[in-house]
């Protein structure tokens, strides 16, 4: 299979699954049931953009900000890792993760907070996608972004087609999907922080030589 092909399919579950459209669509229904189908689309729209720009940011300048701040990419490896672990081991238990969800929210913009942050470019999302883009060259980042804004048409398409999407997965079929998600993020942190560490061990030994 080709390497490419292989790394926007490895970033595309990334997303899919810490993104899980599934389970927040079942969230953006809660927070617009009492909309019209209009505003819930304006929403959806503005939620999703905002998402992808910030999304698009940190992909972008993930090098730049690396150097600005002296990050290196064990550090954000190891880092990112843990973070995506744990929004992992909190949807294995059927919950949302702290990283990604809030207590309160104001009804007059749901679309900028909660839904585009922290619920869909949260910590988790923004160090998914810093991980890949910073991990290769121009092509690795296009592909990142490419993948992303696929995932962003779904996510759009799962949000104004909410009420279908519950009506026929239900609440169990809602939780089997989370707490499948959860155990494909625990499983991407932990591959994340075993190649963090084993770029640390590394390292010494390519510069010695």
């Amino acid at each position: 299979m080709n390497v490419l092909f292989e790394h926007a399919i490895t970033v595309f579950m990334a997303f899919f699954a810490i993104m899980n459209p599934i389970a927040n669509t079942a969230v953006f229904a809660g927070m617009t049931g009492n909309k019209t189908k209009i505003e819930q689309i304006k929403i959806a729209a503005k939620a999703i953009i905002i998402t992808f720009i910030i999304v698009f940011i940190f992909a972008v300048l993930g090098k730049s900000i690396f150097h600005l701040f002296g990050i290196t990419l064990p550090a954000l490896r190891i880092t990112g890792g843990i973070l995506v672990f744990l929004v992992g081991y909190h949807m294995l238990h059927g919950a949302s993760s702290k990283l990604h969800s809030v207590k309160v929210h104001d009804e007059s913009d749901v679309a900028v907070s909660p839904l585009a942050v922290p619920i869909l470019a949260g910590p988790g999302t923004i160090a998914t996608a810093m991980n890949y883009s910073a991990s290769g060259g121009w092509i690795e980042i296009i592909i990142t972004i490419s993948v992303f804004a696929v995932l962003c048409l779904v996510t759009f398409i799962c949000f104004i087609l909410s009420a279908k999407i519950l009506s026929i997965i239900g609440e169990g079929g809602l939780g089997i999907i989370t707490r499948l998600m959860g155990m494909i993020l625990a499983v991407i942190g932990t591959q994340m922080v075993i190649m963090g560490i084993k770029t640390v061990f590394l390292m010494p030994i390519l510069n010695a030589s």
